[in-house]
């Protein structure tokens, strides 16, 4: 599920960059842009993008952390925590 949830995103945002790189092209051709505006507007959105990116992974992380808490499961440094008092 995860991983279609993942493709869904990744497509869509594929499709918005072509729709979004159309768009742009449009305007320069009309002269409403120039080349380097069309760019600058593209480079941001990228930026923007980057930053929602982060900000989608540091939340879905701490969702995870979060469910996993709430399962009660041993994380990594409890099973290390455990192999250290069994070598004592």
């Amino acid at each position: 599920m995860l991983k279609d949830l993942f493709y869904i995103g990744l497509g869509g945002a594929l499709l918005a960059k072509e729709k979004v790189e159309k768009e742009l092209n449009e305007l320069v051709e009309k002269g409403k842009l120039n080349k380097e505006e069309a760019q600058k507007l593209l480079d941001k959105a990228k930026a923007k993008g980057e930053e929602e990116e982060k900000e989608a992974k540091t939340k879905l992380k701490e969702a995870i952390r979060e469910v996993l808490e709430e399962m009660d499961l041993a994380t990594k440094s409890d099973i290390e925590a455990l192999h250290k008092e069994k070598k004592k």
